[in-house]
C-alpha cells in the first residue's frame, strides 16, 4: 500500500511556480500570474488545477488563491483557513463580531460561523465546509481594523475596541444579550476605556451608547467618570430604546433611567455567562 499518496509533491514546472510565487512573497495569486511563469494558458491552467489538487493553493474566488506555504507541512491535509479565503475573496473586508470576539478571547464560545463585514451585500457561502455570513455596512461603520496573523495569515480583523462596539450595535451578530454580557464583561477588563468610547463616539448611535453604558454598569466595570459622563450627555434626554427579547416579563430589569432603556433580561440571566458575577 501506498502510505504517501497524500503527500503534496511537485513536479518540476509546479516547483517552479510556487518557489516563485514564494521568493515574490506572494500569498493571494492570481491566474494571470500563474499565467506569467508558465509557457502557455493551457499549461497555466494545468498548473493550476494540479497545485489546487495537491493543497499547494486555495481557491478563494474564480481566479484567485491563496498559495498554502511549505510551512503547512507535506501532506495534503485539506485544512484551509475559511477566514483568509472570505477576506481574500470579498475585499474591503474584515472579520467581526463573534468571530472576532472569540481570537480576542472576549468569550470561549467559537462560533460555526464566520462573520465578514464589507462595503456591499454579498450572499453567505461556505468556504471549506465553513458557513461564512458577509454583513454590509456603511461606510461610516466600516472602520476599525487591521491585519492579524492566524494561522500562518494575515487576515483583516476588527480591533478589540472595535469588535466590543461591533457587538454593541449588531448583538444578532454576537450569540444574544447573554453572551454580548459576557463579551462585555472581557471587552471592558481589557480594552482601553478611551478606545471603545473612541469607537462608539465614531459608530454614531444613539442605542449602542445607551447599551454600552448599561452594559459597563451591568457587569461592574464602570468607564472612569469623565468619560461615564460624556457617554450619558452624547445620549438625548428623550431617548429610549430596548434590549433583550423585544417584550417585557414579569421579573425583568425594566427601565434603566440612567441610560433611557427598557431591559426586557433578568439580571440573572444576563449574568449567567459573568464567573465571577453568575447567580444562577
Amino acid at each position: 500500500m501506498n502510505t504517501y499518496f497524500n503527500l503534496r509533491t511537485l513536479g518540476a514546472r509546479e516547483s517552479q511556480v510556487v518557489l516563485t510565487l514564494r521568493e515574490r512573497e506572494r500569498s493571494v495569486v492570481r491566474f494571470a500570474d500563474l499565467r506569467e511563469l508558465t509557457p502557455t494558458e493551457a499549461s497555466a491552467r494545468s498548473v493550476t488545477r494540479s497545485l489546487v489538487r495537491k493543497g499547494w493553493l486555495a481557491r478563494a474566488k474564480r481566479g484567485t488563491y491563496l498559495l498554502q506555504p511549505p510551512e503547512m507541512g507535506p501532506e495534503n491535509l485539506g485544512e484551509n483557513n475559511p477566514k483568509a479565503l472570505a477576506t481574500t475573496a470579498v475585499t474591503p473586508s474584515y472579520v467581526g463580531w463573534w468571530s472576532a470576539a472569540a481570537y480576542h478571547g472576549f468569550t470561549t464560545q467559537v462560533p460555526v460561523t464566520v462573520f465578514v463585514a464589507t462595503r456591499r451585500r454579498v450572499p453567505s457561502r461556505e468556504f471549506e465546509g465553513t458557513p461564512v455570513r458577509f454583513v454590509a455596512l456603511t461606510e461610516k461603520k466600516f472602520f476599525g481594523f487591521q491585519n492579524y496573523r492566524v494561522f500562518g495569515r494575515d487576515i483583516p480583523t476588527s480591533t478589540p475596541a472595535k469588535t466590543f462596539v461591533d457587538c454593541v450595535d449588531r448583538i444578532d451578530l454576537c450569540g444574544g444579550p447573554t453572551e454580548l454580557t459576557r463579551i462585555a464583561d472581557r471587552a471592558l477588563a481589557t480594552v482601553p476605556a478611551q478606545e471603545v468610547y473612541e469607537d462608539a463616539m465614531r459608530l454614531g448611535s444613539k442605542v449602542v451608547l445607551q447599551r454600552l453604558g448599561f452594559l459597563s454598569d451591568l457587569v461592574q466595570r464602570p468607564f472612569p467618570a469623565e468619560l461615564r459622563n460624556a457617554l450619558r450627555a452624547a445620549i438625548p434626554k428623550s431617548a429610549r430604546s430596548r434590549f433583550g427579547r423585544g417584550e417585557a416579563r414579569e421579573g425583568d430589569i425594566g427601565y434603566v433611567n440612567d441610560w433611557g432603556l427598557y431591559v426586557d433580561a433578568e439580571r440573572r440571566d444576563l449574568l449567567c455567562e459573568v464567573p465571577r458575577l453568575r447567580d444562577c
